[in-house]
């Protein structure tokens, strides 16, 4: 009957609709995950993980008692476990603690239009255990290498089931300069490399804090891992087959100078600016160093009298220079480094503080502080 085929017409229509309609939210996935670049495999990171654990199966209902930090992260957004290679941010020019509000570290500061948003969710995400020495392993796909990766550890302390992440809950503990990616380990489908890092003091879950400055842009990428230092030894290991090869150890000749641990000689702050009437001070602190470079902090506090904006200047005699810097407007010319207060730092009460950071290449084994001046413009 014409009523019958018309029926039927219509049927293997919204059929062969579905279909195109199921095939480019495929090709559309894929083509993200192509286009994008890696992750932290080991210890994983929360995305990662939870692709890892849960990609093939990421609509069982088993997720929301078995791993309920992941099971509201697939619900938030599916798309950010699928693009678990792409959560980083563009144009950040180093400026990271300026770019990132605290609380959104795992989120490159609510990334892609906060695709990655549920990574801040404060919870009790799995963690792996380890101990206090440790390799951080980065898995690139696209072969980029890196112009450096800095690995931070929370503070002992601070409570990741209760607190959000912020800046200053963190350590830097690890750190590998410009690698290309001829010096990396050739993997399945991209390279990988280990960064190794030393936690002293460390005990319960912390969260790993990795930032991978990728060589081809200027392009930042933000990992958080939970881990648990001291913990029980985990009695299953990850599917391979669920992962790029994460397996396979690089090899250590290929790791740029793994044998050498940060440094962790803090000298005391010094000051270089007695506080004035109207006027301000600058002490410097030395957070951490490795061959070739180093980590630094310079706290500005007002005098006796309130300001609304400061200019620090800082002076090396050993060769040292900032290579990126955050929390402040940081311009170099040789060893002097100007650096102004951005827009929400720059008001400071009478005796108040506020400090900025900054990453710097030293040429010496000589490195000693800066000389600092301070001025309320």
């Amino acid at each position: 009957m014409p009523t019958s085929n018309a029926r039927r017409l219509r049927i293997a229509l919204y059929a062969m609709i579905m279909a195109v309609v199921a095939a480019s939210t495929l090709t559309t996935v894929l083509a993200d995950v192509a286009d994008a670049h890696g992750n932290i495999v080991a210890p994983a990171s929360r995305n990662y993980g939870c692709w890892q654990r849960w990609g093939s199966d990421f609509q069982n209902p088993a997720m929301a008692t078995q791993d309920p930090m992941c099971w509201q992260a697939w619900q938030t957004e599916t798309n950010a476990m699928w693009n678990w290679n792409g959560l980083f941010r563009e144009g950040v020019a180093g400026n990271h603690q300026g770019a990132i509000p605290d609380g959104q570290l795992c989120s490159a500061g609510l990334t892609q239009g906060g695709r990655y948003r549920a990574m801040d969710t404060v919870g009790d995400w799995k963690a792996q255990s380890i101990g206090n020495s440790f390799s951080v392993k980065l898995f690139d796909q696209a072969s980029h290498g890196a112009d450096y990766i800095a690995v931070y550890v929370t503070k002992q302390g601070y409570n990741p089931l209760t607190q959000p992440l912020g800046w200053g809950n963190l350590e830097l503990l690890g750190h590998v300069g410009n690698t290309p990616a001829s010096q990396w380990t050739p993997e399945t489908g991209g390279v990988s490399i280990q960064v190794p890092t030393t936690a002293p003091g460390r005990t319960g879950r912390h969260i790993v804090y990795t930032i991978w400055q990728a060589s081809h842009l200027d392009q930042s990428y933000y990992f958080c891992s939970d881990v648990n230092f001291g913990g029980p030894t985990p009695s299953v290991s990850p599917s391979a087959s669920r992962s790029p090869s994460p397996s396979v150890s690089p090899s250590r000749s290929t790791s740029p100078s793994p044998s050498v641990s940060p440094s962790r000689s803090t000298p005391p702050p010094t000051p270089s600016v007695s506080p004035v009437p109207g006027g301000c001070a600058a002490t410097y602190s030395l957070v951490g160093q490795w061959p070739g470079g180093f980590q630094g902090e310079i706290k500005v506090t007002a005098g006796s009298a309130a300001i609304t904006k400061w200019t620090v200047t800082a002076s090396w005699t050993n060769g040292q220079k900032i290579t990126s810097g955050w929390g402040a407007l940081v311009t170099v010319s040789g060893t002097v480094a100007t650096a102004k207060n951005e827009t929400y730092n720059g008001a400071l009460a009478a005796g108040a503080s506020t400090t900025f950071g900054f990453l710097g290449s030293a040429t010496t084994s000589t490195n000693g502080a800066p000389t600092l001046t301070c001025a309320p413009v």
